[in-house]
C-alpha cells in the first residue's frame, strides 16, 4: 500500500477532476509475494490506476490481491467502472485505503468486490492516503478544493519590509521545494494587491518541469491587474484564471480577455470585495481539487477567518528584519488558528537554512484525526471516512 500511494502522489496536480490514485497488484504465497502490475491514474484523470495495473500484470493478476488506494469506481463515465475489470481479472482479494464518498460510488465499489466473493479489506494506511486524497474529498462533500497556504517569514516574523529594504527571505532549497508544492497542485491563486507588488511568474521553474506549471488563479474584485504583469504576458501560454465580481468593469474583462485570460465573475462579500467561498465553489465545479495559495498575509488571514485553510506551511528564513516596520506574515485570524490547535503542526523540514513547518486541520478523514486503530471492514471505513 506505501508503494501504492507513493505511485498516486507521481501524479497528484495532473488528475484533476479525478483524484490521483496508486495501484499495485501483488501474486504468489505468503513470503513468496511478488509485484506483478502498478499503475497511477494518468495526466487527464484517464486510464484509472486499477486498469493500468491490472493490464500490466495480466494474466498473472489471477488469485492475487490488488492495493488500491482509494474505493475502486463503479459507475459507467467515459470509461467502464474499475470494478468490472477488478471483477474480470480473477483477483482473490482487494485491499483499499479508503472509501470513497462520490455518491457515485459511496460504498457500492466495495460492495460489488465483497459480493463477488472477493476478500475486502479496507482501511489500510487510512492516514496516509486520507491526506492525499483530502482535495478529492472536499471537492464531493463540501463543494470546494483542499487549501494549502504557503508563507515565508524572516526570523522576527515578518513577510515584507518596507520599499528600502531589500528583503529575500529564503533560499534556493526552499524556493526548490516551493515549486516542486506548485507541481502537485491543481491551481495556485494569490490577491490581486500580491500580482501588483511582486508580479510574479507563478510557474513551476524547476529544470525539465516547466510543463507542470498549474493553473493561475488571480483574486482580482475590481479587475486592476495590469496587461503588462508577467502574468497577463504568458497567459497564452500557462492557464490563467481571473475570478471577480460581477459588477466590475466590463472594459477591463474585454482586455484582460484579448490577452489570453479567463475572466470569470462571482457574488461580492458585503465590502464589495470577491467572496472567497463563491470562488472556491467556482473552481471546485471546473475540477480543482487542491488549490495552493501564495498570496501572501492578507489573503492568508481572510481564508482562515473564512476558516477554509486546510493547511498552511510557514517557512521561516534565518535572516531578521530587524525593525517594526514590516508586514507580520501572520495575520490575526491564522495566527490564533495556529495557537488554538485549530491548525496543528505535523511536519518540520529543515531546507538549507530555512525551516518549514506545516500545520493541519483536524477532517473527518485526516489524518489529524484518524483513529489510533484503522478499521478492518468495509463497513467500519465507510463510516469512518463517510460520516
Amino acid at each position: 500500500m506505501r508503494l501504492a500511494l507513493a505511485l498516486g502522489r507521481r501524479n497528484l496536480g495532473r488528475t484533476w477532476p479525478n483524484p490521483s490514485v496508486g495501484a499495485v497488484v501483488v501474486a504468489g504465497p505468503p513470503g513468496q509475494e511478488r509485484i506483478v502490475g502498478q499503475g497511477a491514474t494518468a495526466p487527464g484523470g484517464r486510464p484509472h490506476a486499477e486498469t493500468e495495473a491490472l493490464a500490466m500484470a495480466g494474466a498473472a493478476a489471477r488469485g492475487a490481491t490488488l492495493y488500491v488506494t482509494l474505493e475502486p469506481c463503479s459507475h459507467h463515465g467515459r470509461t467502464p467502472p474499475c470494478t468490472d475489470a477488478i471483477l474480470a481479472a480473477g483477483l482473490a482479494r482487494v485491499v483499499t485505503a479508503i472509501a470513497d464518498p462520490d455518491p457515485r460510488v459511496a460504498g457500492r465499489g466495495h460492495g460489488l468486490i465483497e459480493a463477488a466473493g472477493l476478500a475486502l479489506t479496507t482501511g489500510m494506511l487510512r492516514a496516509e492516503a486520507a491526506r492525499d486524497h483530502l482535495g478529492h474529498v472536499l471537492r464531493v462533500t463540501e463543494g470546494r478544493p483542499a487549501v494549502s497556504l504557503k508563507l515565508a517569514r524572516t526570523q522576527d516574523g515578518f513577510a515584507a519590509g518596507t520599499p528600502r529594504d531589500r528583503l529575500r527571505i529564503t533560499g534556493a532549497v526552499a524556493d526548490g521545494a516551493v515549486h516542486l508544492w506548485r507541481m502537485h497542485a491543481d491551481a495556485i491563486m494569490v490577491g490581486i494587491g500580491t500580482a501588483r507588488a511582486d508580479d510574479p511568474a507563478l510557474t513551476v521553474r524547476l529544470p525539465g518541469l516547466s510543463g507542470r506549471s498549474p493553473l493561475r488563479v488571480i483574486l482580482d474584485s475590481h479587475l486592476r491587474l495590469q496587461p503588462s504583469s508577467a502574468l497577463v504576458r504568458a497567459a497564452h501560454d500557462v492557464p490563467t484564471l481571473v475570478i471577480t465580481t460581477r459588477a466590475a468593469p466590463a472594459h477591463a474583462r474585454r482586455t484582460l480577455t484579448t490577452f489570453g485570460v479567463e475572466v470569470a465573475g462571482v457574488a461580492a462579500d458585503p465590502a464589495g470585495r470577491v467572496d472567497l467561498r463563491s470562488a472556491l465553489a467556482l473552481l471546485a465545479e471546473r475540477g480543482i481539487t487542491r488549490l495552493c495559495s501564495e498570496g501572501g498575509p492578507y489573503l492568508a488571514d481572510a481564508l482562515a477567518a473564512a476558516d477554509l485553510v486546510d493547511t498552511c506551511t510557514l517557512i521561516t528564513g534565518p535572516a531578521a528584519l530587524g525593525h517594526a516596520d514590516g508586514l507580520p506574515a501572520l495575520g490575526p485570524r491564522l495566527a490564533l488558528a495556529i495557537e488554538s490547535g485549530h491548525l496543528r503542526a505535523v511536519e518540520s523540514l529543515v531546507l538549507g537554512p530555512d525551516r518549514a513547518v506545516t500545520y493541519e486541520r483536524s477532517h473527518p478523514c485526516s489524518p489529524v484525526s484518524s483513529p489510533t486503530s484503522e478499521p478492518s471492514s468495509a463497513s467500519a471505513a465507510t463510516r469512518a471516512c463517510d460520516g
